[in-house]
């Protein structure tokens, strides 16, 4: 419904408004009024990250969805869940890489900078957002990444990162082979493994399970915002922890 009254009312061929139905103009009411609220948000947002501070909690509705980009976001519940397990022990030393993740991000971004660093986070880790879509580049951990060109990235970032998180924009093959060249090029080599994390469709198992060295099926499955995504989504990791183990099942068990 949302798409179908954007279209109507960014279209020149849409009816002029004294034709439609009150249920009609309604609706077109609430979209403008929302769309209004999400790019004063946008607005108060820059104005807080250019004083590198965070005043309120960050939310994804900042950032409308772009579905011809394939632009699902998690929901509060998984990025959040996420967020906690990249964050689970770290330290100062810590460097944390999300790519094409941004709603995980969010979350990290809340944790570190609104919570006191309380729980399981007694440091501050370095993290970095790999993504895309330029209007992330309000954040200071941006960095700017296509899969097509999948480690075109500064060369400091090269085996530089101990928790790697991705998920994959598109379900392709190419894509999905990228995204992976990438997640290796990031993974710093050392006596203790990289621990990767990577989210995408169930019926990419397989394949993931070739591209990535030790990746197993997870229990975990995350959810979408909402529930806009219909592709059944899995957790592939190469360690267990409280929350998911592997799957009963997994190919490589």
């Amino acid at each position: 419904m949302a798409v179908e009254i954007e279209a109507a009312a960014n279209s020149r061929y849409a009816q002029p408004l004294r034709k439609l139905s009150a249920d009609t103009l309604a609706i077109l009411g609430d979209f403008y009024s929302e769309r209004t609220q999400n790019e004063k948000q946008f607005e108060d947002l820059k104005s807080q990250t250019a004083q590198d501070r965070l005043e309120t909690p960050l939310s994804m509705t900042m950032f409308s969805e772009d579905w011809n980009a394939s632009q699902f976001w998690y929901s509060d519940e998984t990025a959040i869940l996420l967020a906690e397990q990249l964050l689970k022990d770290s330290t100062n030393d810590t460097r944390i890489a999300i790519v094409s993740a941004p709603s995980v991000f969010i979350q990290i971004k809340n944790r570190l900078e609104l919570t006191g660093n309380e729980g399981s986070v007694s440091d501050t880790p370095q993290v970095t957002l790999l993504e895309f879509d330029q209007r992330f580049s309000v954040f200071k951990e941006f960095v700017h990444y296509d899969f097509q060109s999948p480690i075109k990235l500064p060369g400091d970032l090269k085996g530089a990162y101990d928790r790697i998180l991705c998920d994959p924009p598109f379900l392709s093959v190419d894509c999905q082979t990228k995204a992976a060249l990438t997640v290796r090029w990031l993974s710093r080599i050392s006596a203790a493994e990289a621990q990767v994390v990577v989210c995408t469709g169930e019926r990419m198992e397989e394949l993931v399970h070739k591209l990535y060295r030790g990746i197993r099926t997870t229990t975990f499955r995350p959810k979408h915002a909402q529930g806009r995504l219909s592709n059944d989504f899995r957790c592939y990791a190469n360690f267990e922890s409280e929350v998911w183990q592997w799957a009963l099942g997994d190919k490589q068990a």
